[in-house]
């Protein structure tokens, strides 16, 4: 039997929410440690204490001063965002299709946006394709980019929003739904490539892998807004989400128009899969892994889920953007080859776990 305390509140209810508090905590302090491990580790090692005293002074002259501002601390914020928006992404998918296989890699979407942002700079100009060690694509017109890779992914979107509708479509033909359709965009780009010259190709090719080293402040302007209203948008409808995990007659009873809501969070969803596609390439399995890794520690409540799940894709891909640096160093291997790593275990074991029950 529960004990009370004052306002007839349970104990073992405060007891409940606090833990999920703590773990948000963790969660938050594990980012800023990995955010100076991020601007600290590299070819040239910076002290804690030189990192701060820079940053406090804005000494942009020195050796250090650029090595934090041009390079280090715009690629780790880049990961940070990049990895939180497509890890509630994931969550959200997941939440609104009832699919736990549910993320922008393994539906399709990630490859929809990157024939798209593919399509808008080779065809229509909106990029400079080079072949750099500072980056593989320099978009001059990521405006242009981002629209291009929305509409692919919002096509993408749809389908499986359709295929939801179906009667009888199980998480595992959506999924499969998701390959053919990521089939096809693969397709379309490798049709792109055919035509591109030898610099072209290369710079394509290195594209595709996702990395977030070839990110500036301007990518840095344009993805933080998106991500941050994004993600603020899907804690406020957190509530929704958890209607819509209890069944969609539920749902209804409880007032949540569950069709509005389910096409709404996926386009959200994939705005902010599509403009982080468009300037770092395809970068997979965040948003599958990270929702599974928190739901097994703090449950399915969305109202704690979300933030959750976002402050563990920026650890995820911080962390893998920082071993990506230091494993071959001097070379720089790209964050998604790390990535697909580590998420094709973890598909294979959802895909078994769900056989099993």
């Amino acid at each position: 039997m529960s004990h009370f305390e004052e306002g007839d509140i349970p104990v073992d209810y405060n007891s409940y929410i606090q833990g999920k508090l703590y773990f948000l905590v963790i969660l938050l302090i594990t980012v800023v440690l990995a955010l100076a491990g991020g601007i600290s580790l590299g070819a040239v090692n910076i002290s804690p204490l030189e990192i701060i005293r820079t940053l406090i002074n804005l000494d942009l002259e020195t050796q250090v001063g650029r090595i934090i501002y041009s390079i280090r601390l715009p690629r780790a914020i880049t990961a940070i965002l990049a990895g939180a928006g497509l890890a509630v992404a994931g969550g959200v998918m997941q939440s609104v299709l009832r699919n736990p296989l549910g993320s922008p890699y393994t539906l399709g979407i990630s490859q929809a946006a990157a024939f798209g942002a593919a399509f808008a700079v080779m065809i229509l100009g909106a990029g400079e394709m080079q072949s750099s060690q500072v980056g593989a694509i320099s978009v001059l017109n990521p405006y242009l980019t981002i629209i291009f890779a929305f509409a692919a992914s919002v096509f993408a979107a749809l389908v499986i929003i359709i295929v939801a509708r179906l009667r009888g479509a199980t998480p595992e033909v959506m999924v499969l739904s998701g390959v053919a359709l990521g089939s096809l965009f693969s397709a379309g780009t490798l049709f792109l490539q055919y035509f591109a010259d030898d610099t072209q190709l290369a710079a394509m090719v290195f594209w595709t892998f996702g990395d977030v080293g070839r990110a500036g402040w301007n990518e840095v302007a344009v993805i933080s807004p998106v991500v941050i209203l994004g993600s603020a948008f899907f804690v406020y409808n957190s509530w929704n989400y958890n209607a819509l995990d209890t069944g969609d007659e539920t749902a209804r009873g409880l007032g949540v128009n569950v069709r509005r809501v389910r096409l709404v969070g996926m386009l959200v969803a994939t705005a902010i899969t599509a403009t982080v596609i468009s300037f770092l390439g395809i970068i997979g399995f965040v948003g599958l892994i990270c929702p599974h890794m928190v739901r097994r520690v703090i449950g399915d409540d969305h109202r704690y889920l979300l933030p959750a799940t976002l402050l563990a894709g920026a650890i995820l891909l911080l962390l893998s953007d920082i071993v990506a640096r230091l494993l071959l160093s001097p070379r720089v291997l790209p964050v998604a080859i790390l990535t697909s790593f580590l998420g094709a275990p973890v598909f294979f074991y959802l895909l078994f776990d769900r056989s099993r029950r």
